[in-house]
């Protein structure tokens, strides 16, 4: 079988038409703990803002296709997404991360829509939860969409693409032993070049400290437009990753794209110090946003800086319509709302 770059399909940018937004309903309580009321809770805001009701209560945004992993959690998720349109698969996964379990939606320049099913160990091996290695080719399946099959080991929120031919993503993930130890860098680029249809990658060094991920880069830098990325700052001098986003700030203004345009950044504060009850630090950030249709859904977390990041995303985004949705309690299980969605690219099948 062809690589997808041979035939023709690559990865759109986010803020691309979707037809569909993949999700998984949080279910596990096992996991979740007390949390889990407040995360579904957080995730019914999430959906609405994706679905996006009008005056009218008819979804405008995107639909909603939702995995639940028994019958009476199925019949919990459509209880609590009445009157979204969403459709719920009754497919068990380990947990909700769909920007890493799901396959990575790829489009061709003949509007056809492909899945790339690529191999998941658990983040290094850390979080090896019964179902997730399977979630990608049954989302593939239940989207009826042609599958190319990759033993590449690849998380879709380690790697950020600009719609054009350019990939950002960090060496700590993609570099890192637990990931694919026997590819080096340049063997690795071709590997994702030939995967995603990418024709240039550009590295960055670390991600946010305790990143369960090792480092994702949809936790630090997000492009909002060919061309156009959008990373963090360091708010005052005590946040924990002043270091890190000094180096990324440092490294995307020397950049230039696959088009070989110099990047245009712009920067948002960081969240800064954001701990849990235990208080240890989380790998909070607001660019961890999802780009739906009609809005931008970003993730807040009661600290001061929430206003003014909302603000500055805002203006990245003029024609959509910008939500903050509380997602401390989130974050508890290791990310935000980019890493719990997967969007799924309009355009038809080969036929």
């Amino acid at each position: 079988m062809k690589s997808p770059r041979d035939a023709g399909f690559a990865q759109p940018g986010e803020w691309a038409p979707h037809a569909a937004c993949w999700l998984a309903w949080p279910s596990h309580g096992e996991l979740w703990e007390e949390a889990l009321g407040p995360v579904q809770d957080a995730f019914v805001a999430f959906a609405r803002a994706i679905a996006d009701p009008g005056p009218d209560a008819v979804p405008r945004g995107e639909k909603l296709e939702v995995l639940a992993p028994t019958p009476a959690r199925a019949d919990e998720a459509r209880a609590r997404l009445a009157g979204l349109g969403a459709r719920v698969h009754e497919i068990p996964f380990g947990d909700i991360w769909m920007r890493d379990i799901a396959p990575i939606f790829l489009t061709s320049a003949a509007g056809e829509v492909a899945a790339a099913s690529f191999a998941f160990n658990g983040w290094g091996g850390k979080y090896d939860l019964l179902g997730d290695a399977e979630v990608s080719m049954r989302v593939a399946e239940a989207a009826g969409l042609t599958t190319f099959r990759d033993e590449l080991v690849l998380e879709g929120g380690s790697v950020e693409p600009d719609g054009e031919g350019t990939l950002l993503t960090t060496r700590q993930c993609l570099l890192n032993p637990n990931r694919n130890p026997d590819l080096p860098q340049a063997a690795l680029e071709r590997r994702l070049e030939e995967g995603l249809g990418a024709e240039k990658v550009l590295w960055l060094g670390d991600g946010l400290i305790n990143d369960h991920t090792d480092g994702h880069v949809d936790t630090v830098a997000r492009f909002v437009a060919p061309g156009v990325v959008v990373c963090m700052e360091p708010s005052g001098g005590g946040d924990p990753n002043a270091t890190a986003l000094k180096e990324i700030i440092r490294d995307l203004s020397a950049m230039r794209d696959a088009r070989g345009r110099r990047l245009e950044l712009f920067t948002v504060p960081s969240p800064g110090v954001v701990t849990d009850p235990e208080g240890e630090l989380m790998a909070a950030s607001y660019v961890n946003f999802y780009v739906a249709n009609t809005t931008v859904t970003v993730p807040v977390y009661g600290t001061p800086n929430d206003g003014p990041a909302l603000k500055r995303i805002e203006k990245l985004f003029p024609g959509r319509r910008v939500f903050d949705v509380p997602a401390r309690e989130l974050l508890l299980g290791g990310g935000a709302f980019h890493c719990i969605s997967q969007q799924q690219p309009a355009g038809g099948t080969r036929g």
